[in-house]
């Protein structure tokens, strides 16, 4: 993962980095965020994770098994200017995390 990010578009951070079991996020406008690499998995927006209405309204969620490997990020993507979206190391992917979701988790 880089360290010296440097963002082209303001309000995405101005760095990321593992540190630990936790994610550090330093943002443009100079505050820091620290939160745990397993509270971020279990906070995946996506629709297998969250789950998603039914045709009738009703929200189905997957139950998920999720193990060690769960938990251990392998990189990250920024999507646009408004997210970012993790690859974990049992191969869940699909979650793209927006800026204000990623803020508002702690």
């Amino acid at each position: 993962m880089p360290h010296d990010f440097q963002p082209a578009v303001s309000g995405l951070p101005a760095a990321l980095a593992c540190v630990g079991s936790e994610l550090a996020i330093a943002w443009s406008d100079g505050t820091e965020q620290f939160i745990s690499l397993r509270a971020l998995r279990e906070a995946c927006p996506c629709a297998a994770c969250e789950g998603e209405p039914d045709v009738m309204g009703n929200k189905v969620t997957l139950k998920k098994q999720l193990a060690a490997e769960s938990f251990v990020l392998k990189k990250y993507e920024f999507v646009g200017g408004y997210g970012i979206q993790f690859f974990w190391g049992d191969g869940h992917s699909s979650g793209i995390y927006s800026l204000e979701y990623l803020k508002k988790l702690l």
